[in-house]
């Protein structure tokens, strides 16, 4: 007989039970795939640590999530949240990023890699540090006491830290350090040296601030020779020159002592 030329209410009940044992299947499989996922084989047996930890160590990292991790280690191998375990430990001082794997059968490996601090933010001590990559975070360095200070609003810390290195190395021509260089909150910056001197650079681009600079380090070897260790301010905001107040030296007019004679 042509399936055509069945009744009606036969095609229901054929229906109606392909649907069932479809469902039954689907929960087969289901039950079968949760006894496969909750089998004492998949239970996380252990999580390796490596890559750049000079600033942890296994302990350490114990120590500081154990309660946080306590929960994902009873997780089964195949549904631990990787998300998750990858966010606990980017939690960790020192920790920039944390990549998360899975090793069958019932391993989780971890690999970190650290902040490489190269200043402080704000002020030596603050327990905000900048990274090689112009990154602001939290730690207490071993020894920072050779780190320079930077400072300024902390999403425009990439671009203070590449000032820096621009005017360090310009700077560094003529062995002066440059130990402190802020931006305030009106755009303008201003540098400090490692003889205590202050430079007030003014706004601009990192050319512009580049350009005053050198105009500066092209005459400061004759000052420095005249007047050695006396620099004490040096303001480049002016258009074809700079002023200059050196200790124990007369360069303001008698008009207007506070006020420094613009050198050219």
């Amino acid at each position: 007989m042509d399936r055509a030329d069945l009744p009606l209410d036969v095609k229901l009940m054929t229906l109606v039970t392909r649907g069932l044992v479809m469902v039954f299947v689907v929960l087969c499989l289901g039950v079968v795939g949760t006894w496969i996922a909750r089998h004492p084989v998949w239970n996380l047996r252990a999580i390796t640590v490596q890559g750049e930890v000079s600033h942890q160590n296994a302990v350490g990292l114990r120590a500081q999530l154990a309660a946080q991790m306590r929960k994902q280690l009873s997780a089964s191998f195949l549904t631990v949240d990787l998300q998750l375990v990858r966010a606990l430990f980017q939690t960790v001082p020192w920790v920039r990023e944390a990549r998360v794997q899975r090793e069958f059968p019932n391993r989780l490996r971890v690999t970190l890699e650290e902040h490489q601090a190269v200043a402080w933010w704000g002020q030596a001590g603050s327990g905000q540090l900048v990274s090689r990559l112009g990154e602001v975070f939290e730690a207490s360095p071993d020894d920072g006491d050779g780190l320079p200070e930077l400072a300024g609003p902390v999403e425009q810390a990439p671009q203070v830290w590449a000032l820096y290195q621009t005017l360090s190395a310009e700077l560094g021509r003529l062995e002066m350090g440059l130990v402190r260089l802020e931006l305030n909150e009106r755009g303008n910056w201003r540098a400090e040296l490692d003889n205590g001197a202050h430079i007030e650079l003014g706004r601009g681009t990192p050319e512009d601030l580049l350009e005053r600079t050198r105009r500066f380090t092209a005459t400061l070897g004759q000052l420095t020779q005249r007047y050695p260790g006396a620099l004490q301010t040096v303001d480049l905001r002016y258009p074809n020159g700079y002023a200059l107040r050196v200790q124990g030296v007369t360069t303001v007019t008698e008009d207007d002592p506070k006020k420094p004679t613009p050198t050219r």
